[in-house]
Parts: structure tokens; sequence; C-alpha cells
């Protein structure tokens, strides 16, 4: 290794398709003839690259992964052998050869073929006409490389998990899976010697000439396996150990050199470099590899020897050597590449050049463009994009995938998909927030311009105008755009200038959002829930728990943008959901519109459960939501009636029978009659008699004892006479009265209902129209959509207010006339679920249950174990200070991944985020921001995910597989709701919350907080008019705090720590604006963190630990600018440099 050895080039591998990322590289190996570099991933996937620019020569998959997409896979390519003819490369489960151009020579496959990990020529170092294959399993194999076929399978007496193979003098160094190394005859495999190398396993091995070295896992002074710092020697010529190699930062890796006999190159986890000669061990040359906080994951040298390749946890190959000198083979072949394309002849065509001087070919045929327009047709139209519900429905089989027929269309009718491509949405999608330009002070423009605004194209229309299909835009589904900066780059407030927030539309089951829309401006709803969640309700999946926190959560974002994802989480959790056509993961081809009728009756009648686990009556429920009665059933044929109590929370609508052919004029029903009608029920159908002893026909009546103060009403609308009767002007009345008296029950509208209200003979309740739930398909190739219409004024507690209707369509929402939202029309709008609620409740708003929430839960937070000796932490008791107004909290969040984005390629190469990465909330930790005891935990829960998790995201979170694992994990799990309420209980006392970045902590969390009662650090040290670039908690912390925090690059981030760091910058942000420098204390951010990339200084890594290479942490209260520039890569040895002072305030 010479001194100008460095980095030269660094690529990210392809992952298992061409839409996906990158995947970890499992083996990799330099070609022993030409200038290739092979490397294989966990699906299976060969892939080369060619030259010192790494340039793409071929790539195909060798072995088959059955793993679900989105899963890792699970053949990983474990090691390759390379001879004049091909590319060996094998599995877990296969044995595959390849020509390097890709041609596969022959595949092997055997069913005790489980688990193989390593192989290995038989033959002297020239021959390859046979190698051996073995692994964790009890067969081994010689396999005939001409040929293709297994010539020998073995079975040994005691089976040995052999996990890597090479071959070295006149013997096969096998290590195997209990740490021992095993030295094999070539030609009969016996064991000639072995022996217990490591108490782990055997972590890397080399051998070439005389010498086998091994790097490997053994105890530790305190415990535990690590690795090894020495590097063992065993003299093969000898056949004993030699004097071993030490290497303190933990040999990882190891390598003989190709062409110096006794000199290796070690390498560590973390990027330490040796190079060392085995015989004489007193000069090493000593290097480090810049890994970015990635751990270094394989060695391969050059069989020239003058470089070497490293990969890393990253998915990143990084190649090292000297830019001048460096190549992969002494003497290689060239490399085959595909025949050049043609190019054409260039014409030189200008604008003056007579046309006759270029020429013209000689047609024997009509050219196309004079073909007449009888002959032209349009072929190749667009295929027919599959719908979601029917690929979650299709199952495996022999020749395919299997699935139900949606039957949209006829069997003689073919989707004009062309059509579909033609509908030109008014609403286009508008510019992402990062393309908008900035104002003076930094920010985004304060006013869009007219072109980018909705109301240019749709603020004049009316319902009578030209211009309906402009309007119907307005009820088109809306979808998120993603950046790549996320879904936060979005402009919500494009679609939305109104203080109602709407929901997002990129979640499971987010079909269900109208209808929490129409609860939410339901008052007696509103106030309900939000009673109830101020109650210590500890049922895990409580729905109308759920239904407060979304509510607060909506009245609380004024006008932003929120997300229904806890509540559709506790849905599907509920014990029948899966049964029923509610959820979207068990539903195929069933209407939105029944879907949600179904939801609304389910959804009430869950309610009630939930009420009875923390009240143990149902009586405040029944009287806001359930119609209270008996439901008679009589037997046609023996005259038995059977009596019984039930309460109804939802009434679908019956509506008359289909008249005859030679019936009189028709007559005329009111929307009263439907209700009254349905309320009153009277049914008759066949049904078990107990009395009979059989199958009778049955008539089944209700007497309604009291009624609600909340009408949930399904329209129902099933033919085609219920759907023209809802096309009758006026037929939705905005106010219903109804008498209750004598087991009679009438509804009246109009007139009829102000008479009864003057004669005043009959007590008669009144009910107002709240809003509806809406089926839309606006327009033909539109497939159908729910939205929500309610009257805003309702909910709100000015009196005044009136007949405000609001469209909310998902986060589109914006104010209409109330003869728009009282219009139907068969054609492309019907009601779906309708809301009535008492008069004397409108503008009802309930807000006495934020002095009456139960603050017990903020008492029962438990430690965690303490794995730390500094692990501090303290529970609230009663002889703290209950939380309030004045109360500051810091606060830090970690996630891990639950789902992987989804990805669309397009024809043209483009890629669309089609639904964004899900994360999942792991850990919370809450700090005191008040004395005595400021900056010790009160709260430090980690929660149960049941989920499925695909990413732990370990160098962020610090969370292992099995640390969010009820009955696996080290550490005290909670259930999420827990850990919700308890914030939710902290908000609403008025807490002020400190952290960092808690936008999208928050926004993961499914929280609003109001930003009167958010402290963000990253706001208080944003650089301004400087630049946009927000600044990273460990910055802050290195240059204003002098500490090194997150210093553990394995172990991940700690919550306690990060918001500890963020409280005390918060209280270094104080002292600045007392002494009137936080201006200056900004410049200097500005200047000293432009240079480093406003990144601490680089580092390197030891036992996990990162250790500054650049500047020292300034010693003073400001920030200041060293006075000598960082080392950079090229020192080979780790030193400290010396820094100036920092540059003092002014």
């Amino acid at each position: 290794m010479e001194a100008d050895w460095n980095e030269i080039a660094r690529i990210n591998p392809p992952g298992p398709s061409p839409n996906s990322p990158s995947s970890p590289v499992t083996t990799f190996a330099f070609d022993t003839d030409q200038e290739l570099l092979w490397t294989g991933n966990e699906y299976g996937r060969v892939t080369s690259f060619y030259g010192l620019e790494l340039q793409r020569y071929t790539s195909w998959r060798a072995h088959i992964s059955s793993s679900p997409r989105g899963a890792p896979g699970n053949a990983p390519v474990k090691q390759f052998l390379l001879y004049d003819k091909g590319v060996i490369s094998l599995s877990t489960r296969s044995v595959h050869c390849s020509a390097r151009r890709g041609l596969a020579q022959w595949h092997i496959v055997l069913p005790d073929m489980v688990d193989l990990r390593c192989m290995s020529f038989t033959g002297k170092l020239s021959s390859t006409s046979e190698i051996v294959v073995a692994g964790c399993q009890q067969q081994m194999y010689r396999i005939d490389v001409e040929k293709g076929t297994v010539t020998e399978t073995m079975k040994p007496a005691a089976m040995v998990p052999y996990t890597m193979m090479r071959r070295a003098n006149n013997y096969i160094c096998a290590a195997s899976h209990d740490g021992s190394i095993h030295l094999l005859d070539p030609n009969t495999l016996a064991v000639v010697q072995k022996w217990q190398a490591y108490a782990g396993t055997v972590n890397d091995m080399d051998a070439r000439g005389d010498h086998l070295l091994t790097c490997g896992w053994a105890h530790q002074q305190y415990g535990g396996l690590g690795l090894e710092r020495l590097v063992r020697v065993f003299d093969l010529k000898r056949l004993r150990p030699a004097a071993p190699i030490s290497f303190q930062q933990g040999a990882a890796y190891v390598r003989m050199h190709p062409k110096l006999s006794s000199t290796c190159i070690v390498l560590s986890e973390h990027g330490a470099i040796n190079s060392i000669d085995v015989l004489n061990q007193d000069v090493p040359v000593m290097r480090f590899a810049n890994t970015f906080e990635a751990q270094l994951t394989g060695l391969q040298i050059m069989p020239s020897g003058k470089g070497f390749a490293m990969s890393d946890t990253h998915c990143q190959i990084v190649l090292w050597g000297s830019q001048s000198k460096v190549q992969y083979t002494e003497y290689s072949r060239p490399t085959e590449f595909p025949d050049p394309v043609m190019q054409s002849k260039h014409l030189d065509w200008a604008a003056d050049l007579p046309s006759n001087l270029i020429g013209m070919p000689y047609y024997r045929e009509a050219l196309l463009s004079g073909w007449p327009n009888s002959l032209v047709h349009e072929v190749g139209a667009p295929p027919v994009r599959l719908d979601q519900a029917i690929l979650t429905a299709l199952r495996k089989s022999d020749y395919g995938m299997v699935g139900p027929n949606p039957r949209k269309t006829k069997r003689y009718e073919v989707e004009d998909t062309r059509a579909s491509q033609r509908v030109q949405d008014a609403l286009a999608a508008p510019r992402f927030l990062s393309e908008k330009p900035r104002g003076d002070n930094g920010d985004g423009e304060p006013e869009r311009r007219l072109s980018e605004d909705i109301g240019k194209v749709l603020s004049n229309l009316s319902m009578n105008g030209s211009s309906k299909a402009d309007m119907l835009a307005y009820y088109r589904p809306v979808e998120i755009k993603y950046s790549k900066f996320g879904v936060d780059d979005f402009d919500f407030r494009y679609f939305n200038k109104t203080k109602y927030s709407g929901l997002e539309t990129h979640i499971v089951n987010s079909y269900a959002n109208p209808l929490l829309q129409l609860f939410r401006f339901t008052s007696t709803v509103r106030n309900l829930a939000l009673r109830h969640t101020a109650k210590d309700c500890r049922y895990e999946s409580c729905l109308l728990c759920e239904l407060g926190f979304l509510i607060d959560m909506l009245e609380k974002a004024e006008g932003q943008n929120c997300q229904a994802t806890n509540l559709l989480k506790a849905l599907s959790k509920q014990p029948g959901a899966a049964t029923l056509a509610i959820l979207e993961d068990h539903t195929i081809n069933t209407p939105l519109t029944i879907m949600l009728q179904n939801l609304n009756r389910f959804l009430l009648e869950r309610l009630e459960d939930c009420v009875r686990k923390v009240t143990f009556s149902t009586s405040e429920l029944q009287a806001a939501l359930g119609t209270r009665g008996s439901a008679f059933s009589r037997c046609t044929h023996c005259g038995y009636e059977d009596a019984k109590e039930q309460s109804w929370y939802s009434h679908d609508l019956m509506y008359p029978p289909k008249p005859t052919k030679h019936s009189p004029r028709p007559v005329r029903y009111a929307f009263t009659r439907l209700l009254q009608d349905s309320v009153h029920r009277y049914d008759q159908q066949r049904g078990y008699c107990n009395r009979c002893q059989g199958y009778k026909a049955i008539t089944s009546r209700r007497v309604v004892h009291a009624m609600p103060a909340v009408l949930m009403i399904n329209a129902a609308i099933h033919t085609p006479e219920a759907r023209q009767l809802w096309a009758t002007p006026g037929f939705l009345p905005q106010e219903v009265g109804i008498i209750n008296a004598n087991s009679q029950f009438y509804c009246y509208e109009g007139p009829d209902l102000q008479h009864h209200l003057q004669r005043r003979n009959h007590p008669i309740t009144v009910y107002e129209l709240v809003g509806f739930v809406a089926d839309v398909a606006a327009g033909e190739a539109q497939k159908p959509h729910l939205v929500s219409i309610v009257d805003a004024g309702i909910s709100s507690p000015d009196p005044s207010r009136t007949g405000d209707w609001h469209l909310v369509n998902d986060f589109l929402v914006r104010p209409i006339a109330q003869e728009e939202a009282l219009v139907f029309d068969p054609r492309w709008k019907l009601p779906s679920v309708l809301a009535y609620q008492t008069k004397h409740r409108s503008h009802e708003i309930d807000n006495l249950w934020k002095g009456s929430i139960d603050k017990s839960i903020l008492y029962r937070s438990l430690a965690q174990p303490a794995f730390d000796p500094s692990y501090e932490f303290k529970t609230l008791s009663d002889a703290d200070p209950l939380p309030g107004v004045q109360t500051h909290c810091a606060i830090d969040a970690e996630f891990v991944r639950l789902l992987r984005e989804e990805i669309d390629m397009g024809a043209d190469g483009s890629r669309t985020i089609t639904r964004p990465a899900r994360s999942g909330l792991a850990r919370v930790s809450v700090l005191r921001g008040n004395e005595p005891n400021a900056g010790v935990p009160f709260v430090d829960d980690y929660i149960a995910v049941e989920e499925p998790v695909d990413d732990y995201l370990t160098q962020y979170s610090g969370l292992h597989a099995g640390d969010l694992t009820a009955g696996v994990s080290q550490y005290t799990l909670v259930p999420l709701k827990e850990v919700y309420k308890k914030l939710w209980v902290l908000l609403n006392l008025g807490c002020t919350f400190i952290g960092h970045g808690l936008t999208s902590d928050f926004r993961t969390i499914n929280i609003h907080v109001p930003e009167e009662q958010v402290i963000d650090t990253q706001d208080l040290f944003s650089l301004g008019y400087r630049s946009q670039r927000k600044l990273s908690l460990r910055f802050l912390a290195w240059l204003l705090l002098h500490e090194d925090i997150q210093q553990n690059a394995i172990a991940g981030h700690d919550s306690i720590e990060d918001a500890r760091t963020a409280y005390k910058l918060w209280r270094k942000y104080l002292e600045y604006v007392g002494e009137d420098m936080l201006e200056d204390v900004i410049d200097d951010i500005w200047r000293k963190g432009r240079p480093l990339g406003f990144q601490v200084p680089a580092s390197m890594e030891k036992d996990g630990r990162r250790l500054p290479m650049g500047p020292e942490t300034p010693r003073s209260s400001a920030p200041g600018t060293p006075s000598r520039t960082p080392a950079t890569m090229a020192r080979t040895t780790p030193g400290r440099l010396e820094s100036g002072n920092p540059l003092p305030l002014k």
C-alpha cells in the first residue's frame, strides 16, 4: 500500500428491480482475466462493473429469490469462483455458472441443498476443472465445472458446518461455524488437521503460499463476544501457529497480497487499514478510509495488487488505489462490448439551402403521408390500469395470478383508455414548495400568483352556467404528489384556504375521511367523543378515543392538513372488521358507498362497546345517537309474538316499491315519508319460530320509545327509481320535525312542519341537516369518489352563523352555495350517509372537558432497564407541580420504517412516488423543562409494534430487531395509544414542547401542536435570509454547547440525549436574546458552518465511537473560526489538530 493510495471510485450497485433502491452487497470479487469487478446481492443477482469508472457491464439473476415484494431477498450470493470460461456463483440453494457476457452455462439445484455457504477448486492452483461445495448442512458435493454435473455427494459421519473455504499450498483451508479451522485433503476431502481458533465464529480468512490468516470473534474483557484485536497466522508448511499480527481497532477482514507473498492488508469495520508484513511486523503502513458512518462488510484485493475494494452497509462499493497506477490485472484480456451503433450521416441543411441539393430517395410505394384518411386508424392504445383492489386479491397459481373478475364492463365492451387520458382535470397539481421562489426574507411567496390559484378557473362558476364540467373538478379525487423532500413539500394550502382542516389520502382505508368529517361537524358527536377522551380509558383500540383525538387535532389545526392514521389503524384491529366490507385490504369490487354505509353502521355500534368499557353505562351514547324502542316479531302461522328492547344507531332508508305497469298516476313521495317508514319499520320475511319449531313467515315491526339527538341515515340507493327520486328539486329538507307519542311516529317537513309548530298540539322535535356524504362520479372516465358536504355554521359557537356550507373533498376544502350543496343528480352526485341533529343542540360546543382531563396516565410512566449507568428517570409524583401553561417539556421521538415507498415507473423512464414510506412511532422521551429536576425524563416509553418492521433505522433510532416485539424486547413496552394519550394530555394542559425538528416528529406521531406551544431549536437558530438549510442538532450542540452528541454510530441516537440537548440549546438561545447577541451568533454560525458544510468535522470511529479529526470543539461561549484547515484523508495516522481561539462576538 503506497503513500498515494486513496479513494478513486464509489458506486451503488443496482437493486432487485429497475425502480428499487440499492440492496446490500453480499459478496464481490475481482476478475482474474479481465478488468471486471463482480458483485452479488441478496436477491441472487450477479452484476459486473468495468474499469476504474465502474461502468456497468453485465447483470443477470443467477439465483431465484422467493421473498415477497419489498421484503429482503432470501437467495444471497455467497461466493464467486472465476475461471477462463466464466463465473461460478454460489447461493444457499443453488450453484450457477455463466459466461462473462451473461449466457448461462449450467445451473444446479438439488432438494438437499438447503444452506450452502462456500466452495473451492479441488485441483492444483492452475486446475479449474472441479470444485467442492459445502455449507451448514450434512452433504458436500463435487461438481464437474466443464459438464456442470454433480460427480459425488458426500455425507461425513460427523456434520461440520463449513462457512468459508480457501485453496492454498496442498490443502483446502475450511472454517466452520463453531470457530474451528480444518485443513482438508483436496483429493479425498479428509481432515488432515483441525484446531479451535475462536470462541465465536470466523469472520474472515485468507490463505496464500505458506500462510493462513484468520479474523474472528473472541471473548472480551467485560463479557460478550467482539472482534479479536489480533490476526491469527498459521504456517501451512510446518503446520503450526506463527506469531499473530496485532490490530488494536479490531480485525474484521484480511487479505494476502497476490504479489508479495508475506504481505497482508487488514481492515476494521470502521475504516482502519493496515498493510503489514507477516514476517516483519515492526513497520506497518496505516491508513484510514472515510466510511460516512457506515460499517464495512467486505474486502478484496485486485489480482495485480495495485488496489483493493471494500463494501459497506450503505450498499456501496468503494475502490482504493493510486489513480495513475491502478489496474485490476497485469495482463488482462480485452473485454467484449456490444457493437457500436452506426451513426447517421449529418446533413448540413440550412434555412437558405435549396431543397433540390438535399435530394430525395426513390420510393416504389406510396408514402404513409400520402395515404387517404379512410385508411388511417389509431393503434397502440395504452393498457388498462388494474385497480389496486384487484391486485391485492390475486393469488399465485401454477400458470400465473388468479383473482375474481371485477366485471366493471360487459363482455363485449372494451374500456376506452384514451378517453381517461383525455380527461383534463381543472385542478392541476401545484408546484412543490421547494420550487416556489423565495421572498426577501427567505420564506416562500407570501401570495400565490393567479395563474397558480384554483379560483382563477373556477371562482365564477354557477350551477346553471355553461361550465359545469369545470365545476365538477372540485369533486374529483385529489392526489398528493411527492417530491424528493416527501409529503412535506406538497402545497396543501393550494387546495384549502379555509379554517377547516382536511384529511390526507395516502393512508389505507382513507375512503372513510368524509364520514369522519361529518362526525367532526356534528357538535353532539364532537362533544361526546371529547368528553370520553378526557376520561381514563385504558381500552387500547377504543374508536371513541381515537375519534376524540382526531376531532381535537382537526380543530387545533385550523386549516392545516391532518391524517386519520391512528383511528384507521385502530379500525383495522376491531373484532369482526375483516369479515365485513369495510377494510380496503379485505374488500373486492365493493362500491365505496356500500363500504361507507357499512362502516357507518359498524362504527356506531362499536362506540357502544367502547363506552361500556369505561363507564359501564351507555345511556349518554344512546341519548346522543341511539333510537331506543322495542322490536316485535310475530309468526303469521301460530300468532306467537316476541318482543325485545333494542337501540338502533343508524337507519337505512326504505323506498316505495316499483309501480306496476298499469298503475294510476304515481304518487310523489317526500323525504319525511321515507324516513317515517324507515324508522317505524314494518317488514315481512321468513324466520325461525320457536313455537312452530320451523321456518315460517315472520312479520316484524318497531315501536320507538325515544329519539336521539343525532339521526344517522344511510341513503341505501340501489334502484334506478330511488336514484330518480333524489333528482326531485328540493327533495332533501334542511329541517325535519318528528312527533313520537303513544307508540305513534310521524315525520313532517316544509309547510306541514310549520303548521304543527304553530298549533303545538303534540311535542315535536325539530332536526336540522348537518351535512351528508355524497357519492360522486365527476366524469365518464372517473372512478366513484366520496366527499362530504357540511353546514359548518351549525358546529360554530356563534348562533348567528347558519347556512355556511362547505365541500370537504379529502384535503380540498372550499365554501359552496346552499343551492349547489342540496342539489342532486343521478348521473354524478347522490347521497350516501346523512346526519340530522336536533335544532336546540346546534352551536352547542362543550369545552368543559379541558378542565376535567384525567391526568393519572402521566403518573403511570415506568423507568426502562438501566443498561447505561448514567440513565436517570423520575416519574411524576404528587409532590411535583401539575403540568400547565407555564410548564416546558423537552421531547424527542424515534421511529422505525414499517413500509417502503412505492414508486411507479413511467413509459418515459420517469419515477413517480405513488405512496410514501410509512413510519411507526418506536420511542418517546419527555423531559422536565422547569426546575427542580430540569432535564430529568418523566416519560420514556418504547411502543409495542405489531406490524412487520421493514427497517429499524438503527443508525438513527438506536433500535434493533426484537426491541419492539412483546415477549422478546429487553425494554418495557406500552401500547401506542397510551403514549399518544400522555402527549395529548400534556398538550391540552397547555404545556410547551421543546425539541429539534418537531414538525416532522409531530406529523409522524399524528398529533397537531399549535405554534404557540412549540419551541423548535431548528427554527430558533435558523439561518434566515442567508440560507434555507436546516441545521442539525449535532452540529448546533458541537458549535454552541461544545458537546459531541450522537457519538455511537452503531448504537444510534438516544432520544433522552437529543431532548436534553434541545433543552440546553433553548436555554442558550434565551441567554443570547437576553444579551442582545443572537444575530451575531447566527452570523458566526453561518461563517463557520459554511466551510464545514454545516457538519461536525470529519471523524474516525473507534469501537463504535466517533473521534474528531478536524478542529477541536470551540471553548468559548460563541462560535469561532479555526485558524487551521481540517486534515485531509491523506493522513496515514489519525491525529488531533490544533485550533485557534474562537473569534469573540462584538
